[in-house]
């Protein structure tokens, strides 16, 4: 299979993943060892600035727990946050020292889904990175778990690198954790054997995939990851999967963990964000006409396609657009509040305008803003 990881080995710009079991001890706390080890690899792959390297690091929360005194991660968000709060903190000034043995500056970028769904957010995001690897710095990247609530939390760092990825406009994501690949069976039974390549979703297809992974201190498994790296490929980004102690094989481009070779090509970077990070706060029914202008003809949303409305949200807000039956078709930003929109339901935007002012003269969700789901 030589070549087949070709793209590997020529990728500039990387973005790799690291999972909490690979930084800390299963008692909670960081393994200074460890950390170490992947800052020696990711420096030597950086090979004197000819490679720039975006690393998405979990292990804040598992590092706040023995400070705190917690036995184990908690469940509720309130002491998540707490633990994030003090453990964040641990976690980028052990990057920063080690980072330092090879002259190397750090910058700390914490974001929420909500950061980089909306436009304006999602500018200042993609503007920080660039400019931090401009300046020949490597961004650590997490998610803001001090302040994300349910709403606006990616819900794993895996979901978080792939769209980073996009984001940077990455050659490459690298899925680091304790787990050496995907397996066509339980890796701890006799017989299985890992998948060297995934070239398309049918490759998986039949497979059981584990959902925990073995230290208890973070919250992906192999099914976020592979997730993640579906969401990746499918933006050209081609993806290495595979444990901690291989990833200097991995950025080598050597045969280790599982490759996944791209699927499809690049789209506008925010709204991949959109459909893969964002929660909607409500939902706007299209009559068929409207799901045809919208999903076939890629048109905007006008109040004089919409059904129903239901939900609580302001402008600005993700929402989910449905079809009579109720299958989710999009998603998109909406420009009006929940409240203002049963008065605006089927009729013109010219009508509107006249009746309540200019300011009604406009799209329920512009094109620009909508990210179509898959059927």
């Amino acid at each position: 299979m030589a070549g087949t990881r070709q793209a590997v080995r020529e990728a500039r710009r990387i973005v790799v993943k690291v999972g909490s079991s690979s930084l800390t001890t299963a008692a909670g706390g960081l393994d200074a060892d460890r950390v170490d080890a992947l800052v020696d690899v990711l420096a030597k792959s950086r090979n004197h600035g000819e490679r720039e390297i975006v690393l998405v690091s979990s292990g804040a929360i598992a590092a706040g727990l023995a400070p705190l005194g917690l036995r184990r991660r908690p469940r509720d968000l309130a002491r998540q946050q707490a633990a994030a709060s003090v453990g964040q903190g641990l976690l980028v000034a052990r990057y920063t020292a080690s980072f330092a043995r090879y002259g190397i500056r750090v910058g700390q970028i914490l974001l929420t889904g909500d950061d980089t769904s909306r436009r304006a957010h999602h500018r200042n995001a993609s503007r920080t990175l660039d400019k931090l690897l401009a300046m020949g710095a490597l961004p650590v990247v997490n998610e803001n778990d001090t302040v994300a609530t349910d709403e606006i939390r990616f819900g794993d760092n895996d979901r978080l690198a792939a769209l980073v990825a996009h984001l940077v406009h990455a050659d490459l994501l690298v899925l680091l954790s304790d787990v050496d690949g995907v397996y066509d069976g339980d890796p701890s039974r006799p017989g299985t054997s890992r998948i060297t390549d995934v070239r398309s979703p049918a490759d998986l297809e039949g497979v059981e995939i584990g959902s925990a992974g073995k230290a208890g201190v973070g919250t992906g498994g192999m099914v976020t990851k592979v997730e993640a790296a579906r969401i990746a490929a499918a933006a050209g980004i081609p993806v290495v999967l595979t444990s901690a102690v291989h990833a200097a094989d991995a950025l080598a481009g050597r045969d280790t963990g599982t490759y996944f070779h791209p699927t499809g090509k690049r789209s506008a970077d925010r709204l991949l964000w959109l459909k893969h990070a964002s929660s909607p706060q409500g939902a706007l029914t299209l009559d068929d006409g409207a799901v045809r202008a919208v999903v076939e003809h890629r048109k905007s949303l006008l109040p004089a396609g919409i059904a129903a409305v239901e939900g609580d949200f302001n402008a600005g807000d993700p929402v989910e657009l449905r079809d009579t039956a109720g299958r989710a078709v999009a998603r998109g930003l909406v420009n009006f509040d929940a409240k203002e929109i049963p008065r605006l339901i089927g009729r013109s935007t010219r009508e509107l305008a006249r009746e309540l002012g200019p300011a009604y003269e406009r799209e329920v969700v512009h094109r620009d803003d909508l990210a179509l789901l898959e059927p």
